[in-house]
């Protein structure tokens, strides 16, 4: 196996770390407004959807570019032949080094990003500001222990996911998959990775969201789940965000909310939502019919 190109893995991972992230910003705005405490209405509902974006701008490149630099070098460092058992394993090694990687520069920008878009009328730099005036730098680390606790059992369950359907594919046309094969695979495993780790989303929003000195800020991701299960029970933290956190999931990135506000929604919100959810499960669908 050759050496992974440091100039390629940066590049590639970056740029479509940027493209995800502002193409899909609006879903990843009403996630977080589904996800915040005080209920997608009152933080903002559909008004200001791109509330934040400056931090995740600033921050979706070397987010990016970091994971897939990690990952492509841990792959390449734990080379093992491709027929092996322990490939899957290689797999999620790589992508749960990728993540603790990434999560060094993404933990501040989501941090930054999540309170501009429950706050829409406070400009980004502000509340940038305002968190290092009141906490400090360690305010804007403030959910990195739940961002990992999440992100890792995504990745553990994505990334092997998404490099089997990838190899299954190849082997069934006899031929590498192409991009927009590679893409189908990696919308299908995101979404079921998605669907999986939603209620440890939750928490990570929960506590970045909290205000300083609470009991939910300390970054007890228990606790913070106990909380939504006394207040809003188990649909309260993992049936709308699924559809929206998939929207995001053919590539590593940023996704669950309020039943409630859910349910107060206007049918044309909810299709709004859900739409793109439906449409990528039909494209799979459709692909593997017609490819097989």
């Amino acid at each position: 196996m050759d050496r992974p190109g440091f100039m390629a893995s940066l590049v590639a991972g970056g740029v479509a770390g940027v493209s995800v992230d502002l193409i899909l910003f609006p879903l990843d705005t009403i996630k977080t407004r589904l996800q915040s405490p005080q209920g997608f209405n009152k933080a903002g509902g559909f008004r200001g959807i791109y509330a934040g974006v400056p931090s995740a701008a600033v921050g979706s490149f070397p987010n990016a570019a970091a994971f897939f630099i990690t990952y492509e070098y841990v792959k390449w460092f734990l080379h093992t032949d491709s027929s092996s058992y322990l490939t899957p394993m290689k797999h999620m090694l790589a992508a749960s080094a990728g993540e603790v990687v990434a999560c060094l520069i993404r933990v501040p920008s989501e941090v930054v990003k999540q309170r501009a878009q429950v706050s829409a009328s406070t400009r980004t730099f502000q509340i940038f500001s305002n968190i290092l005036y009141e906490e400090g730098i360690q305010g804007l680390y403030r959910g990195y222990k739940s961002t990992v606790l999440r992100e890792i059992p995504f990745s553990l369950v994505q990334f092997p996911l998404w490099e089997s359907l990838k190899a299954l594919w190849s082997w069934r046309q006899d031929h590498v998959v192409d991009s927009w094969q590679s893409a189908v695979c990696g919308a299908f495993a995101g979404g079921f990775a998605a669907a999986v780790t939603t209620p440890l989303d939750v928490a990570k929003t929960r506590i970045m969201l909290a205000k300083a000195g609470s009991s939910t800020a300390n970054g007890n991701v228990l606790s913070a789940l106990h909380g939504v299960w006394q207040s809003q029970g188990l649909a309260g933290d993992h049936v709308p965000g699924i559809f929206v956190q998939e929207q995001s999931s053919g590539l590593p990135l940023e996704r669950v909310g309020s039943c409630l506000d859910f349910r107060r929604l206007s049918w044309q919100c909810r299709l709004f939502i859900l739409m793109p959810s439906w449409i990528t499960y039909l494209m799979v669908v459709f692909v593997y019919l017609w490819q097989f």
